[in-house]
């Protein structure tokens, strides 16, 4: 019996340098900056005197004073409630559009289906500050032909940039530009449902109603958590739309989310260790909510197949 040869090194090496790019690329642009903002909430500016002159300035360590003035500030508890009322409406209500999108071009006869495809899906492609402005201007009652034709025809011209109406604005925008790529997830689980299963139950009887409820939605469940989850995170970092819209209107504050507070206390104030504690506040949360959606909907994956 011969032995087995050894691997050169440098074939053993190659997985490993492979990894490298990957490795530095992670490490230089996600694990160092969010250590390096975890090192700026721990610690604060201390002014000697009147903070004028060399070393009148110094940087100490604050502990977690940073994250109980953050949990405390009535601003980003607002803000974080604020979001909530947005995320309400847009993660309904654009998934809810997405199924219904998906299901319609799933269906056996659907005329124009690559153009309708298509049309669903080009708002994503569109940047969300480009969004956010051309809708902010449809908005404003000077410029936007809607207002001119309500105006025409003697109805009521609300003013969607202020009070309770600005969430419908906002959360329009949102659909608007996200609907088509949650439509396209759902829309590829589909296709991959097998034929067979499908034919099966229209030699049954089933009308494309019941196909739709009892086979279609429960097969790309898996796709509908993945997007739903996508459109929490979405959610909880809403920040572009918010602050397109600022100038167009008194309603919305530099603290109207956030993340708005959070670059607000950054690059306005200067209070670059308070950003920072919000910030990972922010990410924690985040995390939490996630992770704790992926196992409670794991969990009941795993209870529908014990059955």
């Amino acid at each position: 019996m011969t032995s087995a040869r050894r691997k050169p090194y440098g074939v053993k090496g190659a997985p490993y340098g492979f990894l490298l790019p990957a490795t530095v690329l992670f490490v230089l642009f996600f694990a160092l900056p969010i250590g390096y903002a975890i090192w700026l909430s721990l610690h604060k500016v201390q002014v000697k005197g009147l903070g004028l002159g060399a070393g009148a300035r110094a940087e100490v360590w604050a502990g977690l004073g940073n994250y109980a003035d953050a949990l405390t500030d009535s601003e980003l508890v607002d803000g974080a409630l604020r979001v909530a009322g947005y995320g309400a409406i847009v993660v309904p209500v654009m998934l809810g559009l997405a199924l219904l999108f998906a299901l319609m071009l799933d269906a056996e006869k659907v005329s124009l289906a690559p153009f309708t495809r298509l049309a669903i899906f080009l708002p994503y492609a569109i940047p969300g500050v480009v969004a956010a402005l051309l809708w902010g201007f449809l908005y404003l009652p000077d410029v936007s032909p809607f207002y001119f034709v309500l105006d025409k025809l003697g109805l009521p011209q609300p003013d969607l940039l202020d009070g309770g109406p600005l969430y419908i604005a906002l959360s329009n925008i949102a659909v608007w530009g996200g609907t088509g790529f949650n439509m396209i997830v759902i829309y590829t689980s589909l296709q991959a449902i097998p034929a067979e299963v499908l034919e099966a139950a229209k030699l049954d009887g089933a009308t494309p109603l019941q196909t739709a409820l009892r086979i279609k939605i429960p097969m790309v469940a898996p796709s509908l958590v993945l997007t739903f989850f996508f459109s929490i995170i979405a959610t909880l970092q809403v920040f572009s739309e918010p602050t397109t819209l600022k100038p167009l209107t008194n309603s919305v504050s530099t603290t109207w989310s956030p993340l708005m507070k959070v670059y607000r206390d950054a690059f306005n104030t200067g209070d670059i260790y308070a950003a920072a504690a919000e910030a990972v506040i922010i990410a924690v949360v985040t995390l939490v909510l996630s992770f704790g959606f992926l196992r409670a909907a794991n969990s009941r994956t795993k209870q529908e197949e014990a059955r």
